[in-house]
């Protein structure tokens, strides 16, 4: 996967922003204002994705270029390598979890307010 895959497959979902809150470095996508992925623009060398602490513990032991999110909250986050030893289908994956799981965490109204963007 290269970040233009990446970009547009995290921006085809409803209501995700892309954002540069950090510096013009790093790229964030957020979901209804919050974040559920991120990378380094220039080289790509990594992404960020939120995730299910119990689920991010056995990613981390299943996959080498899964580890604790860099700079990140390390219980809810994982940083994943983009060496290309995890397939593009796992990432998207990976993604799509990401997303549901800060889903899952907005009020009802926002909630609403994004199934009306969908």
């Amino acid at each position: 996967m290269n970040i233009e895959d990446y970009r547009n497959f995290c921006l085809s979902k409803p209501g995700v922003t892309e954002e540069v809150p950090f510096g013009p470095e790093t790229l964030v996508f957020k979901v209804m204002g919050k974040m559920f992925a991120l990378t380094d623009i220039e080289s790509f060398s990594s992404i960020n994705l939120k995730c299910d602490p119990d689920i991010a513990e056995k990613l981390r032991e299943e996959y080498p270029a899964v580890m604790p999110g860099y700079h990140m909250n390390k219980k809810h986050w994982n940083t994943i390598m983009m060496d290309g030893s995890v397939a593009d289908a796992q990432i998207r994956e990976w993604i799509n979890q990401s997303y549901d799981l800060v889903i899952s965490g907005l009020t009802k109204k926002q909630k609403e307010e994004l199934a009306g963007l969908a």
